[in-house]
């Protein structure tokens, strides 16, 4: 009979424990909400947009990088931050940590700031960001939820101008990680095409996709072939494997790749991809 007792208290103990875990974890991951300026940390609504005509390349030229940031978490993150900032036009992070070093950082460097929370812990925002050199002109945020320890993922979706009249839309994700079964990452996946399917202009798709098994990848490739995205093919390729399959990608559509490379760092636990892109003039 005690032991019965015992195996009562220990079921309810678990039980309380994992629902006040639950119900923590939903207020950290709140709404999906976007942040779209320099000046300090502000979330107000799932999407946003603002009037900017500047154009985002540089006379037909556009470069892009995309980098794991690793939370800030390696001391050398800065100098290799503001190298990426200084010479691309666009720079796509995952695992940013908007913590008040980084954004005093972002204030001091002086670029346009856009950000879609994924979640917050002690009131610190965590998702994915762009960081431009001309501001975008619309962004929606977007969260798919980690099927085993809750925590959201979060894909941003922002637009930029061009100098050929065109409108870039760029997809900023970082996949879901701890799904057995891939409903939600494929979903997650699912939910950016439908957007960009209805793009006419340029596109961008890149982050941290953690496609660290051949399922994860094969669903990535059905994917964005059924939308005529290409991958970037690179001439130096330290890009971070799992199980010897690569985690971060850019797939592209209606740009022409000049060069892609992926060179090593010790600034996170993934190296940054770097592109070169050129406008195609119809």
């Amino acid at each position: 009979m005690q032991t019965r007792s015992i195996q009562y208290w220990l079921l309810f103990t678990f039980v309380t424990i994992l629902g006040i875990y639950i119900v923590a974890i939903c207020y950290f991951n709140g709404n999906p909400e976007i942040m779209m300026t320099e000046s300090k940390p502000y979330f107000s609504s799932q999407c946003l947009s603002q009037d900017t005509t500047s154009p985002l390349d540089r006379n037909g030229r556009l470069s892009i990088a995309v980098w794991n940031i690793y939370k800030q978490k390696k001391q050398d993150w800065q100098p290799v931050l503001k190298q990426l900032t200084d010479h691309n036009d666009l720079v796509l992070l995952q695992e940013a940590k908007l913590n008040h070093t980084f954004a005093t950082y972002l204030e001091e460097i002086q670029h346009h700031v856009v950000m879609a929370k994924g979640f917050k812990l002690l009131n610190v925002p965590m998702g994915v960001m762009n960081i431009s050199s001309q501001p975008a002109n619309q962004a929606c945020a977007y969260q798919t939820t980690e099927p085993l320890i809750r925590f959201a993922k979060s894909t941003l979706v922002a637009s930029y101008p061009l100098s050929t009249g065109e409108t870039l839309m760029v997809v900023n994700l970082h996949g879901v990680n701890f799904d057995i079964r891939l409903n939600r990452f494929e979903a997650q996946f699912k939910q950016v095409i439908h957007k960009i399917s209805s793009h006419r202009g340029p596109i961008i798709l890149a982050g941290d996709f953690n496609t660290w098994r051949d399922g994860r990848l094969n669903i990535v490739k059905h994917l964005t072939q059924g939308i005529r995205l290409q991958e970037a093919h690179y001439r130096t390729d330290f890009r971070k494997r799992v199980f010897g399959l690569p985690l971060d990608h850019l797939y592209y559509r209606g740009l022409t790749l000049v060069e892609a490379n992926s060179d090593r760092t010790t600034a996170s636990d993934h190296n940054p991809i770097k592109t070169q892109f050129m406008l195609i003039n119809e």
